[in-house]
């Protein structure tokens, strides 16, 4: 599925939705690390893509990069209200707060 999705890098169906796709595959396939450069590449290209906000964010975390994840769910969290997407924002708010319980120092205090 990868092979066939990086096919698609440079074409014109090169969006945000392909991003998104390889990030997602990349995490299935346990690379976290790869999943969040995708992922990346998706909020650049549409800043208002709540979903894969919410994705680069559990990639993140998986990847040890915890703060890294709690600025991408506020991002996406943002996203997500600018959208009316609740059900998006209620995950992340979750998902930020575990880390934000989780982290040391100041970190628990931040949003």
């Amino acid at each position: 599925m990868i092979s066939s999705l990086e096919k698609l890098l440079g074409t014109p169906r090169d969006n945000a939705l392909l991003r998104y796709s390889l990030g997602l595959e990349h995490a299935k396939a346990g690379d976290h690390t790869r999943a969040a450069q995708y992922l990346r590449d998706a909020v650049e290209r549409d800043p208002q893509y709540s979903a894969a906000w919410k994705a680069l964010g559990r990639s993140l975390t998986e990847a040890g990069l915890q703060a890294e994840a709690i600025d991408a769910y506020s991002r996406g969290i943002e996203a997500a209200r600018a959208k009316g997407d609740r059900q998006a924002e209620k995950e992340m708010t979750v998902f930020r707060k575990r880390l934000e319980k989780a982290a040391p120092g100041p970190q628990k205090d931040s949003k």
